[in-house]
């Protein structure tokens, strides 16, 4: 009775409690979403491939996301809740891997879809590199992963607030294009970027930092690649003391949440294919008429 009593009262359980409701919440929302665009008329090939392309791209990071918030773990300090082998860091990370280049694939998709449709060729280049960019912050939060390292992790989400930088930038540029509610869901995007931005910024690189100073300063020693890859296979800690977690907390709740609710967003965004070209319509009948000439008589 003591044991249940102290599990109920431990805010590591409740937290983990939150994240797998929301986890299914999205889940069920992903399968909302599958039914109803999947059971929509295809008017155009290209359309209804890109709209599955979406719909399997967000089922990466939704159902990821939702397995990482099951069996939640640090990477580097092997901690986890749940004495499993999928608690591992190997599993985890891998599908940590998949789930967020796919999400980056997600931005790729509807900056360029919308740069198109608005000849803007700056939002158009810059989807053009930014699962280039997070392959590379992908590389740099392995090599945390096998060598310890949190310099890796540090660089890792520099990395991701690069590439968010340049969406924003996309972003801005497509405003003056789009009318109505889109141009609505272009200011939320940036806002949500900002606030994402500012989080990195603040609290989530110098924490990372701080960590690998502090290593330095203890001097602790680094595992080889393969040494590190073989750890972390094999190795896990179970802990649900809340001093392990507590730095854990905030990042691991806001992407668990409000990214898979953006993922999720930028679907139903991408499969307003028509509804697309008519706010843009719309921008182009409210600018002011071309001026024409008179033509001459000779």
């Amino acid at each position: 009775m003591g044991v249940r009593r102290q599990a109920v009262s431990n805010p590591v359980a409740w937290w983990w409690g939150l994240l797998t409701l929301v986890s299914i919440a999205n889940i069920a929302f992903w399968i909302l979403l599958y039914r109803q665009l999947s059971g929509q008329p295809v008017t155009a090939a290209a359309a209804g491939s890109e709209t599955s392309s979406m719909l399997m791209l967000c089922a990466a990071y939704v159902f990821g996301c939702a397995f990482r918030s099951v069996l939640p773990r640090a990477d580097v300090q092997r901690i986890c809740l749940v004495d499993s082998w999928l608690s591992s860091v190997f599993v985890g990370r891998s599908v940590a891997t998949i789930a967020e280049i796919c999400f980056a694939a997600q931005w790729a998709i509807i900056l360029g879809q919308l740069g198109t449709i608005a000849d803007a060729p700056t939002a158009v280049n810059i989807a053009r590199i930014i699962v280039p960019l997070i392959i590379v912050a992908e590389i740099c939060s392995w090599y945390a992963v096998l060598t310890t390292n949190f310099l890796g992790n540090a660089i890792e989400n520099s990395l991701w607030a690069v590439t968010f930088l340049l969406v924003g930038i996309g972003l801005s540029r497509l405003l003056p294009d789009f009318e109505g509610p889109l141009r609505w869901l272009l200011i939320t995007g940036l806002v949500g970027i900002a606030f994402y931005l500012g989080f990195l910024i603040v609290i989530d690189v110098p924490m990372y930092l701080n960590r690998w100073r502090i290593g330095r300063a203890n001097g602790t020693k680094l595992l080889h690649p393969l040494d590190g890859l073989r750890d972390a296979a094999t190795r896990w800690i179970v802990t649900h003391d809340f001093d392990h977690w507590k730095d854990e907390i905030a990042w691991m709740s806001l992407y668990f949440s409000a990214a898979v609710w953006a993922s999720l967003a930028l679907c139903v965004l991408s499969s307003l294919d028509h509804d697309l070209l008519t706010y843009r319509a719309q921008a182009a009948a409210l600018s002011p008429p071309a001026v024409v000439q008179p033509m001459s008589l000779r």
